[in-house]
Order: structure tokens, then sequence, then C-alpha cells
């Protein structure tokens, strides 16, 4: 296992490490934690798996029509006003 040294330094009121790019991380996001030991750990957080929703959604939504949502509307609409009642004149 190769180690490095690397640099601490203050960001804002943070503590920050450099990490060099032989370890760089696929995440922007990490959890961090001292061990027993009191080892500093850090695990990165994979990319939030709303974002591989919202990506997955969009590949998906790309395969309809332009006009999907305008027709789902429509056809809606014409669903709902099928059940409405007509209005009567008071007694």
């Amino acid at each position: 296992m190769t180690e490095y040294i690397t640099r601490v330094f203050k960001n804002g009121n943070s503590q920050a490490v450099r990490i060099p790019a032989e370890l760089r991380l696929n995440s922007d996001r990490v959890e961090i934690y001292k061990n027993e030991q009191g080892d500093l750990v850090i695990h990165p957080i994979p990319v939030a798996s709303s974002q591989k929703v919202g990506d997955e959604i969009a590949a998906i939504l790309a395969d309809f029509p332009d006009d999907f949502i305008e027709t789902l509307e429509r056809n809606q609409k014409e669903a709902t006003s099928i059940f409405d009642e007509p209005e009567h004149e008071p007694l």
C-alpha cells in the first residue's frame, strides 16, 4: 500500500486535507469518522440515488412523444368531465 504525506489547511471554519490525485474520490460527499485507534476514516458517498433515478427517468421520458403531457392532461379532463353532474335549478 502506497502512503502519502499531504497538507492539512484551514478552509473557512473547517480543516481540510489535500487528497493526492492518485487517491481522488469519485464523489463530492464523504462520510468521515475516527475509529477506535484514533485513525481518521473517510468513505466516499456514492452519487445520490436521486440523481441516478432522475437520469433514468429523463432517459425514459426521452422516448415519449413531445405532446405526451398535453395528451395526458386532455384525456384526464375528458374523463373527469363525464362524472360532472349537470347543474339543477333549485326547487
